[in-house]
């Protein structure tokens, strides 16, 4: 999943309304010789217009918060942090109103299809964020259990390049920048604190954690220290080691005590008022903003009801389906035995995490020889499995880091390997699946690609496409010669059972009174997932209400899309060319992603274009 950088960023997509929707991609840089976005489409009065209005929205972008810029791959600002000031924030909304009233003003009777897709995103990105602005006291909690403002300086620095001077100056102007940045990150919490708008202990206890584990006795053997030991090979080693030295100062003489201001606060006051629990219908407006985050993780008309009843149906299924493969392989037993042995059996293990990631990258080499059988065209940019710095805790779950588009960064499968005696071999298809190919990577990669589509839908994206197609993508293992045995049968049905039960206990903490425990009990007893995996997830619902409905709301929707489209075009229906609709849209809200599937069904299943 995508949410390690997003968490960090959330601010960034409730205040700038960039259509992220608390996902994150790689932008495209404009075809050298071209303007900026230049489209194939006909240049119209209303597409200019258009087009001007995208180019200078993603411009406002990556000079507003440079952070995000630098996960694009676009390092002009990469010697900066952005500013979170009150002044800041206001302006944010003032000219996201501007862009929204020239976005509607714009005639849609004057463009092509494409176009008018690519309006329909913006303005729906613009109104999300102004629909969230009368909610400071939500806006403010930017600590979250697996990730957050406590983490956003580690992960920035672990995505910036340091192969040149110029690079290696701006990393330490940014990491002088940084106590400025916490003392405004500090105010919006106290704003919060307030308003009485403050995560629950378990989060903040969390929090605590992050950030002692970015402090060791040693500046050197920490996360802001760690870019500087990959510098340019070019650099004489005088020069690097000079540079080592005036990092080692800047950390610790400013990074390190602002790391520690912050501490102090959550540590402090901010802990004294933590509630103990974090439901957002016990916060002020909390059922209001519940409301508004299932509509932004979903894009759909969903009530919490029908999302909450729809996991327990899905639930109740893969149990089922769960319990066959238990009598499959003639396990003497009820469920909790069951699980209790695949989790505890030595033999269902790799000896260690160097050994766990040998087998994750195994795994991806299976795969990917037979992606042709489902997919028109293949991203070129590559990927890897590597280990997840080692800041992060063993509780944390995988993730992806999207590539850099300049070539120094390839895209990245995250793989926890302190977790190696936590992720059974019987378990590890399907996440490949998810985070690599043809999951995450695989879209993504294929959006940076997208030439034809403006920026900012190559380069952002909404958590209910990306973390849909990433669960649908799971589903494609059987034809990908995947699943083979029942043990790993069994542990995509868990995996998708996990995601199911999201949608009944995002639901039941905030909007029908669930108590942590209670969903904690609820996910240990229906998937027989790690008890303190399950606790670290909950707490990860809690502290980022929503985002967790978007994967199986998604995956349900291409499902429905996929199986509409084989019923209308029968014969003619071909999942190769499906599958390129779906990619080829990049991240999109589902309405628009069914319309476009729509308008290919009404051609008769036409063949997408090829490169």
């Amino acid at each position: 999943m995508h949410h390690k950088i997003a968490n960090s960023l959330r601010r960034l997509v409730l205040t700038a309304g960039l259509g992220l929707a608390a996902t994150v991609a790689v932008a495209a840089a404009p075809t050298p010789g071209s303007a900026p976005g230049a489209q194939a489409t006909a240049p119209g009065a209303a597409a200019r217009a258009l087009h001007a209005l995208f180019d200078e929205r993603w411009e406002w972008s990556m000079r507003r918060y440079p952070e995000w810029a630098t996960y694009t791959g676009d390092h002009r600002y990469g010697d900066r942090l952005g500013d979170a000031s009150p002044e800041a924030i206001a302006a944010d909304f003032a000219t996201a109103r501007r862009h929204l009233a020239r976005a509607r003003a714009i005639p849609r009777a004057g463009l092509s299809a494409k176009d008018r897709s690519s309006l329909d995103v913006f303005v729906h990105g613009l109104e999300e964020q102004l629909r969230l602005q009368p909610f400071a006291g939500f806006r403010s909690m930017s600590l979250g259990a697996q990730g957050g403002f406590q983490n956003e300086l580690a992960d920035l620095l672990d995505s910036s390049p340091v192969a040149d001077r110029r690079q290696v100056e701006q990393m330490l102007s940014r990491l002088a920048a940084y106590p400025r940045r916490v003392d405004q990150e500090l105010a919006l919490l106290r704003e919060g604190l307030a308003q009485r708008w403050v995560p629950p202990r378990t989060v903040l206890e969390r929090v605590l954690q992050q950030i002692d584990g970015q402090l060791p006795d040693d500046v050197d053997k920490g996360p802001f220290f760690a870019p500087f030991t990959k510098l340019g090979s070019d650099m004489p080693v005088a020069e690097q080691d000079a540079f080592r030295a005036r990092a080692r100062q800047v950390i610790a003489e400013q990074v390190v005590p602002a790391q520690r201001r912050l501490r102090d606060f959550v540590a402090g006051d901010y802990l004294a008022a933590a509630p103990p629990d974090g439901a957002l219908n016990r916060y002020p407006q909390g059922e209001r903003v519940y409301e508004l985050l299932v509509a932004s993780n979903t894009t759909l008309p969903l009530t919490a009801q029908q999302i909450h009843d729809t996991g327990h149906r899905e639930m109740a299924r893969l149990r089922a389906e769960m319990d066959a493969v238990m009598r499959e392989v003639k396990f003497e037993g009820d469920f909790a035995a069951f699980v209790k042995y695949l989790n505890t059996d030595p033999k269902f293990f790799h000896r260690d995490g160097e050994a766990l990631l040998a087998g994750y990258r195994e795994i991806a080499k299976r795969i990917d020889p037979e992606l042709p059988r489902l997919f028109v065209d293949l991203p070129r940019v590559p990927y890897g499995v590597r280990a997840m710095p080692p800041h992060f805790s063993a509780q944390t779950s995988e993730f992806y880091t999207p590539p850099a588009l300049d070539g120094s960064r390839p895209g990245w499968f995250n793989a926890n390997a302190k977790a190696w005696q936590q992720r059974p071999i019987w378990g590890m298809e399907t996440l490949v699946a998810h985070e690599a190919m043809p999951g995450h990577h695989l879209q993504t990669a294929r959006a940076v690609e997208l030439g034809e589509l403006p920026r900012f839908r190559r380069g952002g994206g909404f958590t209910v496409y990306s973390e849909g197609w990433a669960l649908y993508a799971e589903t494609l293992g059987f034809e990908l010669g995947l699943y083979k045995d029942p043990l790993s049968r069994f542990g995509h049905l868990q995996w998708q059972a996990f995601r199911a039960g999201r949608l009944v206990v995002d639901t039941g903490l905030h909007a029908f009174g669930w108590s942590r425990q209670r969903a904690i009990d609820y996910m240990i007893e229906r998937t027989g997932e790690d008890a303190d995996y399950i606790a670290a997830e909950i707490d990860r619902y809690i502290s980022w209400p929503g985002q967790a409905l978007a994967y199986m709301v998604g995956q349900m929707k291409i499902v429905e899309l996929r199986d509409r489209a084989r019923a209308r075009l029968g014969e003619r229906f071909d999942i190769r060319q499906f599958h390129a609709v779906v990619l080829d849209q990049g991240a999109v809200p589902m309405p628009v992603l069914e319309r476009a599937v729509d308008a290919w069904i009404a051609s008769g299943g036409v063949a997408a274009r090829r490169r």
